[in-house]
């Protein structure tokens, strides 16, 4: 019975980082240009980033190989800035937008990048491990109507419910 039990607690865990059907991570990857910092610009609600506007996520290497990640956002509520830190590893390899992140000791959650401008690392769409996460990160705190329409149109391709989604205060002064 014990037995039962931790291999189904892996199989949980496992299920946390895996990739839902039709998603792709992107390839070519370079950590070293994603690294810095980005402004979340839209996403699918969840508990964790409820009532919180300006968010940000600061990604540094660390030197074991993992990623710092360093999330944040203002919660005009309890009148102050929220952070969690958490690592990130590579999943199959470092060339691939790949990678499971940690904020809760060994429990892992996937980072899919699916989407992102290869030519200058200005925006990035992302997937947790299944259709329930979604993300749209850049370098500024807004993008253009065609990048929020690309990841629009991307996202609801995939099967994500796109009606869903909120679009990030990054503009207005804090309270």
């Amino acid at each position: 019975m014990r037995t039962l039990k931790i291999l189904s607690l892996a199989a949980l865990l496992a299920g946390c980082t895996g990739i839902p059907e039709g998603i792709t991570p992107v390839k070519p990857f370079e950590v070293n240009r994603y690294v810095g910092k980005w402004y979340e610009i839209a996403r699918l609600d969840h508990r964790f980033e409820r009532g919180l506007s300006h968010i940000t996520a600061e990604y540094s290497s660390n030197p074991d190989g993992t990623i710092r990640v360093i999330n944040s956002g203002y919660s005009a509520a309890a009148g102050e800035r929220k952070q969690a830190e958490g690592k990130a590893k590579f999943v199959r390899g470092d060339d691939e937008g790949y990678l499971k992140v940690s904020f809760f000791g060994p429990f892992y959650g996937s980072y899919i990048i699916f989407g992102l401008d290869q030519k200058d690392y200005e925006y990035a769409f992302i997937s947790g491990n299944d259709r329930d996460y979604l993300w749209l990160l850049a370098r500024t705190p807004t993008v253009s109507d065609k990048v929020k329409s690309d990841f629009i149109d991307q996202a609801r391709a995939l099967g994500f419910e796109t009606g869903q989604l909120i679009f990030v205060d990054q503009t207005s002064p804090l309270q």
